[in-house]
C-alpha cells in the first residue's frame, strides 16, 4: 500500500512553498549539502533541534535545509559513498528480475557489493593494508524516483536518520549514491538485505507457508523495540510516522527491523506537546487525531502499532475493499468479536489452522485495543508495549510447551489414562454395586503387585484350584 500527502482543507504553507525555481534552487542547495557533509565538523542534536525551533522553519524534512546537513556532516563518515557505475553494476543493470520491491518513492532492487574489510585479528595498526581482504555484501538497493522533489526530501530524510541512529531492530543504511549525469541527479541509497522480505509478504499470501503465532508475537516485539528506541531512548525523539506492514523487514532468523524513515520526524521539543505537520502516511494505519487535526506526537505511532496488532492476529489488511461492505475495514470488522470470547476465535487468521494459545491472542487483541484508545494520552508508551508483549510471549511459550508434552505422552499411557477415569465415572452411576467389587479387587491385586512384583492386573485371570 503506498504513501501520500492526505489533505484536510487548507494547503500548510510547510507542504509545498517550491515550485518552479524553488524545486531548482532546492536542487542546488541539496547537491551543496554533500560537499558539506564531507567536510563540515558534526553538531550535537540539541543545537540541531534549537536551530529548528529558531529559525521557525517547520520544513517537512529534517527542519528546513541546515538542520538535515547537519545530521549528514555528522554521519557522513559513517556511510558508503557510491557511484552510480558501482550501483548500477551490482543490479546488472537494475534487472527487473532483482526487483523485489516497489513504492511511492522508487523502486529496490536486490544486488551484491564489494568492500574491503579489516581482519579482526588486527593487532598492528600500522600494518592494517597487509590484513585487509574484499568481501561481497548482499545488499538492497532504493532508486529514487528522479522525476519529483518529494522524493530528493525523503533521500535526505533518510540519510539524515539511518546516519545517526543504530538499533538492532532499525534496518541498516551501508551507503548512498548522489551522482550526476546526463539524466539529471541520481539519488540511491543502499540498504543491508533482510532476506524475509517484509512481514507484508508473510501475512498477506506472498509467501507459500504463514507465519507461526510465536513468531508473530516475536515480530510484534521486536518492532515496538525499534519505536520505543526512537521514541525515549535517544538524546531527541523521532517519529516514525509510517509505521505499517510492509515497513517491517525481516532477516533470516525472522528477526523484525524498521526500514523506510523517508517520513520521520523530529518530536516536539521540551515544553511543546505537539508538532504541528502537513499530514503524510497510509490510509488506514495513521491515527485519526492526526489526519483531523495535523498534531503530530508519538502516540500517533502507537495507533499505527495497534492497526498491525490487529493485522497479525486476524491476516487481514487494515483495507480491503475486496471483502464484502462490512468487513472492509479492519477495525470495524473485529470490533464485536473481541469481547466475545466464543466468538473470538472468527478473526483469528485461519492459514494459522487453529495453531495457536488462544489466551496469548486474546491479550494481543487486548493490548491492541489500547494502542487505539480515542485518546491519544491513554494510549501506552512502547516500552510499556514491549514489557506486555513480553509477558504474552512467555505466556505462549509455556503453553505450546505444555501442549507438546500432552501430545508427547506414549500412547499407551494416555489409553491407559483414559480407561481408569472411565471406570471411574461408571463405578459412581448408582446400582452399580458390581463394579465397585471389581474396583475392589483391581486395588488389591495393585497393592499385590507392588509388593510382591509377580501379578500384573492385566494378564490376570482367575483360574480353577484343584481340591483333593
Amino acid at each position: 500500500m503506498k504513501c501520500f500527502h492526505f489533505t484536510n482543507g487548507e494547503r500548510r504553507s510547510e507542504d509545498g512553498g517550491d515550485s518552479g525555481g524553488g524545486a531548482v534552487a532546492g536542487r542546488v542547495s541539496w547537491a551543496r549539502s554533500l560537499s558539506i557533509a564531507s567536510s563540515s565538523t558534526a553538531s550535537s542534536t540539541s543545537e540541531v533541534r534549537r536551530s529548528e525551533l529558531r529559525g521557525g522553519d517547520s520544513s517537512e524534512f529534517g527542519g528546513g535545509d541546515s538542520a538535515g546537513y547537519l545530521y549528514m556532516a555528522k554521519c557522513g563518515g559513517d556511510l558508503r559513498s557510491f557511484t552510480f557505475d558501482e550501483l548500477k553494476s551490482a543490479t546488472k543493470g537494475f534487472n527487473r528480475a532483482l526487483l523485489i520491491g516497489e513504492g511511492g518513492f522508487g523502486c529496490v532492487f536486490r544486488g551484491v557489493v564489494r568492500q574491503f574489510r579489516v581482519s579482526d585479528d588486527v593487532d598492528d595498526h600500522d600494518n592494517v593494508d597487509d590484513d585487509c581482504f574484499e568481501e561481497e555484501i548482499h545488499v538492497a538497493v532504493k532508486q529514487l524516483n528522479r522525476y519529483g522533489f518529494q522524493g530528493h526530501k525523503e533521500w535526505i530524510n533518510e540519510v539524515n536518520w539511518l546516519g545517526v541512529i543504530k538499533h538492532p531492530n532499525l534496518v541498516k543504511l551501508v551507503g548512498y549514491c548522489a551522482d550526476d549525469d546526463e539524466r539529471g541527479i541520481q539519488r540511491l541509497l543502499v540498504y543491508e538485505l533482510m532476506k524475509n522480505k517484509s512481514l507484508e509478504d508473510h501475512l498477506f499470501g506472498r509467501v507459500s507457508s504463514p507465519l507461526p503465532w510465536i513468531t508473530r508475537l516475536k515480530i510484534a516485539q521486536d518492532a515496538a523495540r525499534g519505536l520505543a528506541y526512537l521514541h525515549e531512548e535517544m538524546d531527541f525523539q523521532l517519529i516514525f510516522r509510517d509505521f505499517k506492514t510492509s515497513n517491517v523487514l525481516l532477516d533470516e532468523d525472522f528477526n523484525a527491523k524498521l526500514s523506510d524513515f523517508g517520513l520521520a520526524r523530529l518530536g516536539p521539543a521540551d515544553g511543546y506537546s505537539h508538532v504541528s505537520t502537513s499530514v503524510v502516511g497510509t490510509v488506514g494505519y495513521a491515527a485519526p487525531e492526526y489526519v483531523l487535526t495535523g498534531k503530530l506526537t508519538a502516540k500517533s505511532d502507537v495507533w499505527s502499532f495497534g492497526v498491525v496488532l490487529y493485522e497479525l492476529i486476524t491476516g487481514r489488511r487494515t483495507v480491503e475493499i475486496n471483502l464484502p461492505r462490512n468487513e472492509q475495514k479492519l477495525l470495524e470488522w473485529v470490533r464485536p468479536y473481541v469481547s466475545d470470547s466464543k466468538r473470538f476465535h472468527t478473526i483469528v487468521d485461519p492459514l494459522l489452522g487453529g495453531q495457536y494459545c488462544k489466551k496469548s491472542a486474546q491479550r494481543l487483541a487486548s493490548l491492541a485495543n489500547k494502542c487505539l484508545a480515542k485518546q491519544p494520552k491513554s494510549r501506552p508508551k512502547m516500552t510499556e508495549v514491549v514489557e506486555i508483549l513480553g509477558d504474552i510471549i512467555d505466556e505462549a511459550s509455556s503453553s505450546s510447551s505444555s501442549q507438546e508434552q500432552v501430545s508427547s505422552m506414549p500412547v499407551n499411557e494416555a489409553k491407559d489414562e483414559s480407561e481408569e477415569v472411565d471406570e471411574e465415572k461408571e463405578v459412581r452411576k448408582p446400582g452399580n454395586i458390581y463394579l465397585r467389587r471389581v474396583l475392589d479387587i483391581k486395588e488389591k491385586v495393585n497393592l499385590r503387585n507392588k509388593s510382591i512384583g509377580k501379578l500384573d492386573w492385566k494378564n490376570w485371570t482367575p483360574g480353577l484350584v484343584k481340591s483333593s
